[in-house]
């Protein structure tokens, strides 16, 4: 059984989950808790969707992208152990959100080669071995993604995004989110926290909600700190066309 204080699942493409997971990353250090990092992926939980009328150009190649990555973060957690996913999940979202070096809208190139170079930057940064990145187009993988995948929307329902959060496992509340487009200072971030996880742990609690978001104030969305972004009105928890 898990000692982790929280299981946080992330895809990671997604722009809302890294922005939430640098926010628990400050709730972290303030508070010492222990995150284990779980994987979900946006792609698997989509499959039953037609791409090209339900959602705007790209979007299938950027879940594509995640799943790719994920697989890697499978295979990094099976032959390194658990602890390897807290460096990789950080080295990827500096890489794709940060740093830009996974360009066009925060969302990856598809070039093998660029994305087989990119990634093993990324597992040098997290400490990793280079070989890992052979994980990127093994599809053998995809079974214990989508095993993972199934557990979190288990405990949230399907009708959700990424991150899910998992609090106190495995008796305590789990939700979708909370999306935010800021990162929040260190003092914020506390009290964010206590008044997140206060809902949650309200047993006839389910949602709440605004579709109004600002563009995620991260460089690959051409948004610097201390920026605003552009605020766009979002279909059912995404840039989808329809439902």
């Amino acid at each position: 059984m898990s000692d982790a204080d929280l299981h946080f699942y992330f895809d990671p493409v997604c722009p809302f989950a890294w922005l939430t997971s640098t926010w628990v990353r400050q709730v972290m250090a303030a508070r010492d808790y222990r995150v284990e990092w779980r994987l979900v992926s946006l792609r698997l939980m989509n499959a039953h969707i037609d791409y090209d009328t339900h959602f705007p150009p790209d979007y299938e190649a950027g879940h594509n992208a995640g799943l790719r990555m994920l697989r890697v973060a499978a295979r990094a957690r099976s032959e390194h152990g658990a602890e390897a996913l807290d460096p990789l999940q950080a080295a990827i979202g500096r890489a794709v959100f940060d740093q830009g070096s996974w360009a066009d809208d925060g969302v990856p190139l598809a070039e093998r080669e660029r994305e087989l170079a990119t990634t093993r930057t990324i597992l040098t940064e997290a400490g990793l071995p280079l070989e890992l990145a052979e994980a990127l187009y093994d599809e053998d993988w995809d079974g214990v993604i989508k095993d993972e995948t199934d557990t979190g929307l288990a405990l949230t329902g399907r009708d959700v995004g990424t991150p899910i959060i998992h609090v106190d496992p495995p008796d305590g509340p789990a939700f979708f989110g909370p999306v935010i487009s800021r990162r929040p200072t260190d003092e914020e971030a506390a009290e964010l926290w206590d008044h997140v996880v206060a809902l949650a742990r309200f047993p006839g609690f389910s949602e709440f909600k605004r579709s109004l978001r600002e563009r995620p104030q991260l460089r690959a969305f051409g948004v610097e700190a201390g920026e605003v972004g552009l605020v766009e009105d979002w279909h059912g928890g995404s840039r989808r066309l329809k439902r």
